[in-house]
């Protein structure tokens, strides 16, 4: 599946806003708010502010060996990021026709890939590149739309939304849309001409080998 560079940004933004850089001393004190109790902006918000409290002091370590990055990005990412139901909504009329066996793979897999493509570029983000915009949906709704603006490269602005939905653990990253483009509907339609043509099995074992093979950090220039 292709790479581009939408899709680059919209993981490298949804990093950055989903805190995914968080050292042992600042895991999740037992002062924090509970997260059943967080509306999805201030989700947002905290997870940022912990981002780049975390950046600032371990930048030089993540800049010299990106690596450091990945298992620190699957800690925190995972209890924010709703995987399964990402992976149900990438899977749309497969779904149904998986095994529930299938479907475990299918989500780690997704889940993997996404993380060990995208986690290096965190390394580069700065306060000054993110900035989260006042809640629009009812924060009553169970699905809402968290706006923020990303400086991108040569200083230009890029739109980046991330639509949460509220589940029994609290509210969940389920889509990134940037400049009008979901990630959720490229995967879909990607994989699911690939899963028309070479069965679910066949991209299952493509995305379990490129998760384990294809440890590379993309960076936006």
């Amino acid at each position: 599946m292709p790479v581009t560079r939408k899709a680059v940004l919209a993981l490298v933004s949804l990093a950055a806003a989903a805190g995914l850089i968080l050292g042992p001393s600042l895991a999740l004190a037992a002062a924090e708010p509970d997260p059943q109790e967080r509306g999805p902006q201030n989700v947002m918000t905290d997870l940022s502010t912990r981002l780049f409290a975390a950046l600032d002091r371990d930048r030089a370590a993540i800049q010299r060996d990106p690596n450091l990055v990945l298992p620190l990005v699957d800690q925190l990412l995972s209890p924010q990021f709703d995987t399964q139901y990402t992976a149900r909504l990438v899977l749309g009329a497969n779904w149904p026709r998986a095994s529930e066996e299938q479907r475990r793979r299918f989500a780690s897999a997704l889940f993997q890939t996404l993380l060990e493509t995208y986690a290096g570029s965190v390394s580069e983000w700065t306060p000054d590149r993110l900035k989260i915009l006042p809640l629009r949906d009812d924060a009553a709704a169970l699905q809402v739309v968290v706006r923020t603006q990303v400086m991108g490269p040569g200083g230009k602005v890029v739109p980046v939304d991330y639509r949460l939905h509220k589940t029994a653990g609290g509210w969940k990253v389920f889509d990134v849309i940037v400049e009008g483009a979901s990630y959720v509907r490229t995967y879909h339609d990607d994989i699911d001409a690939e899963v028309n043509q070479k069965g679910l099995d066949s991209v299952i074992a493509r995305l379990e080998k490129t998760s384990i093979s294809n440890r590379r950090f993309i960076s936006i220039p």
